[in-house]
């Protein structure tokens, strides 16, 4: 059973958000990482590259899309991440590609198939549960709903409806601190 520390962490990563302190964890040294969803280390996308690879070929595209279902939408990383790290292994003669329709698919090679099953194994989607990451879907829906909501009072709305509209915002926001007090 994990400790409340552990869960809140667990929780907060679900929702995209990103430790304040310093690659260790939640505390200690370092810089923050300011806004955005959670990038995945260097060393992350190589091991998910290397595991969707043991269990099909694929392009770049499809890699992003698939690690992006695995956790929950929680971490999706860039073309930017991805296409580099599928250039260095294909360089380093772990994978192969092969142009079509123009598009690249990549395949493992032999050489690369000991550390990509190394890699499945620990592979970067392990860390989040079924739970947390079911969570932070719940949780990303609720909070699109609402703000499609905003949009359309925004657009069709009167300025009275408006101020209604941030009124129950606000005390939306008093009763979710509500729930943390309560919580001791």
């Amino acid at each position: 059973m994990k400790g409340f520390r552990e869960m809140h962490e667990a929780r907060l990563r679900a929702f995209g958000f990103r430790p304040p302190f310093g690659p260790g964890g939640w505390s200690g040294h370092g810089h923050g990482h300011g806004r955005g969803r959670t990038r995945g280390r260097r060393n992350n996308v190589r091991a998910a590259i290397l595991a969707l690879l043991t269990e099909r070929p694929m392009h770049g595209y499809e890699m992003i899309k698939e690690i992006d279902t695995r956790t929950g939408g929680v971490w999706s990383p860039s073309p930017g991440s991805i296409y580099p790290t599928l250039q260095l292994l294909e360089d380093e003669g772990l994978i192969t590609s092969e142009e079509s329709g123009g598009r690249k698919r990549f395949t493992l090679t032999d050489a690369g198939r000991d550390e990509a099953t190394a890699a499945a194994a620990d592979a970067p989607w392990n860390e989040f549960s079924e739970e947390t990451v079911s969570t932070g879907q719940d949780t990303r829906e609720a909070i699109f709903g609402i703000m499609n909501a905003l949009r359309q009072i925004g657009f069709e709305g009167s300025p009275e409806q408006w101020q209604q509209a941030v009124s129950v915002l606000n005390e939306t926001k008093r009763r979710l601190y509500a729930i943390l007090a309560d919580s001791d």
